[in-house]
């Protein structure tokens, strides 16, 4: 094992004399082709150049000597640090930070960073990564190759953000540029980059916030709300509690897709994007889209609303993590199924519609389970009945998407 490890942020400014005097005692040094340019390393050390982390660690943990990694930024932020730590390598590590690349970005472009996402976009998390860009006013994006502004710009399609690229940063060719996300694509653009991406109301943290990132809701409390948030009585599948039943069921998070077929009201489509998902919701009816819009704009939540009919308006919708399916039967129900999501949740008001809907729904490789939900209003003031509401709730589960 190296008898010393030191991971050294870099910014573009001239090192530190800590970093200085750990990279002219190292015997071995990682780092990026840039990083290994520097004229304070050693001639005599041995150069790794970073590709695999995994496998530099390795060499790191075989090597007797001093060893030193150098990495762009601060390397404890989506860095080095994780890997070289990891149980598995048993490497103990002295860190020399250097401003992020993130806080370099935000300074560049002169905004506050403390109520910004952060997410880290590779090929294989870009998805997730666009699901937090649609859902939230202000994400940083560390990007990667394949997955950089252009593929962030066309996965938006659609939705309008303003991004602020900030290439190279530290360098001599650094370069800050900003463009509307529909014209990402028409650029080359050169790693690495940080993407901020900008757009909808302001969030509930201006005028100053106390926890980074998506603050709670400045909303009122519970994972629903009562009819009277929302303009109009909620329609038929839609009371409270039926809706608390589904959020339940589906769980949607952050980085998740919701489709929401048959909004209505906009109230569950409001709820699952105070959870911090991104909500696509679909209508046939005008009027239930501009509700849903004004619902989403009351609580200041980011949604995407579509007007048409299912299932041919599903067709060119990105693909859902989990699905509410408010109207439409059976044969709306059975083209969700054919697009794969983790969850599917629906209502039926009979049982035979409810055995129609759990058969597809097994025939699509869906775990099934279907209750008959009963819930009895009662006015407090003489404990009688107001109003009584009776469906079947019925929700699929894709075993081998199920997390």
């Amino acid at each position: 094992m190296a008898d010393r490890v030191t991971v050294i942020g870099w910014d573009g400014s001239p090192l530190t004399a800590a970093a200085r005097a750990a990279l002219g005692a190292a015997t071995l040094v990682a780092g990026a082709a840039h990083h290994l340019a520097l004229p304070e390393v050693p001639p005599t050390a041995e150069r790794i150049r970073l590709g695999s982390l995994a496998l530099a660690a390795r060499r790191i943990a075989a090597h007797r000597g001093t060893a030193v990694v150098l990495a762009d930024g601060d390397p404890g932020f989506f860095g080095v640090v994780r890997t070289l730590r990891a149980p598995e390598f048993g490497l103990e590590v002295e860190v020399v930070p250097a401003v992020s690349s993130v806080a370099a970005a935000f300074a560049r472009a002169g905004m506050p960073w403390d109520d910004a996402h952060v997410v880290v976009a590779h090929p294989r998390t870009l998805r997730r990564a666009v699901n937090v860009c649609r859902a939230h006013t202000k994400v940083a994006v560390l990007t990667s190759p394949g997955a950089g502004p252009a593929e962030l710009g066309l996965l938006l399609d659609g939705i309008h953000r303003t991004f602020v690229i900030c290439e190279e940063l530290g360098t001599g060719r650094e370069q800050v540029t900003v463009v509307t996300s529909d014209k990402a694509a028409d650029h080359t653009w050169r790693d690495p980059n940080v993407v901020i991406v900008i757009g909808g109301p302001a969030g509930a943290q201006e005028g100053g916030g106390w926890i980074a990132g998506r603050g709670p809701g400045a909303g009122p409390r519970g994972w629903t709300l009562p009819p009277e948030a929302y303009d109009g009585e909620p329609g038929e599948g839609e009371t409270e509690l039926l809706r608390a039943a589904q959020l339940a069921r589906l769980g949607p998070r952050v980085g998740d897709l919701v489709w929401d077929i048959g909004c209505g009201s906009g109230a569950f489509a409001t709820e699952a994007a105070r959870a911090g998902a991104a909500v696509i919701a679909v209508d046939r009816d005008l009027g239930a889209c501009a509700r849903t819009d004004a619902a989403a704009r009351r609580f200041a939540v980011q949604l995407q609303v579509v007007h048409g009919t299912a299932p041919h308006v599903l067709e060119n919708l990105p693909e859902p993590d989990v699905v509410r399916v408010g109207g439409g039967g059976a044969a709306v129900v059975s083209a969700v199924a054919d697009r794969r999501p983790q969850r599917i949740v629906t209502h039926a008001a009979t049982r035979d519609a409810a055995e129609l809907i759990g058969r597809d729904l097994t025939e699509h490789g869906y775990e099934v389970e279907c209750a008959l939900l009963q819930s009895v209003e009662l006015d407090t003031r003489a404990w009688t009945e107001k109003e009584r509401s009776v469906a079947f709730l019925l929700s699929g589960v894709l075993p081998d998407r199920a997390s």
